[in-house]
This record gives C-alpha cells, structure tokens and sequence, in this order.
C-alpha cells in the first residue's frame, strides 16, 4: 500500500465497518482499509486508487476488482464462490 498521510480507527456506525486508515502519498495515491469484523470473508477488506486512474478493490465478501486505468478491468469472485 502507498505511504500514507494520515491514519486512525473510526467508527461507521449502521455501515457494517470502521476506517482502519485512509490516506494519500505524494504521487497522488490513495488507499482506504476497512475492519468488517468476524463476519464475513475478508474483515480487513482494502482498496486504492492510483494518479494513473488504474484501481483496485479487495472487498469484504473475498472478491476483488481491479482496473487498470486503460480500459482493462478483472473481476475475481470470492473462492468457493
């Protein structure tokens, strides 16, 4: 994950999750970490979004998106699944 310009826990009350971190480098950068608790596939769910419009998503149920900025996008959907 890029290096980030501010972090800390909060609480997203009636959402289902509570912000890990967020935050933005000096390229442009930004990511965001999300805490789901127990519940579910993924609780550590992420994702970040690059300058280059290229951007990538882990998502609470085990999915992932990613798209790269140029016209190309991947679906993974959640093992088992």
């Amino acid at each position: 994950m890029p290096s980030q310009s501010n972090s800390g826990s909060s609480n997203n009350s009636g959402s289902g999750f509570s912000y890990k971190s967020s935050g933005t480098n000096s390229r442009g950068n930004h990511y965001c970490a999300r805490d789901y608790g127990s519940g579910v596939a993924n609780p550590n769910s992420y994702h970040y979004s690059n300058s280059d419009g290229s951007y990538y998503y882990s998502n609470s149920n085990g999915s992932t998106y990613h798209n790269n900025g140029k016209g190309t996008a991947t679906y993974t959907p959640a093992q088992g699944k």
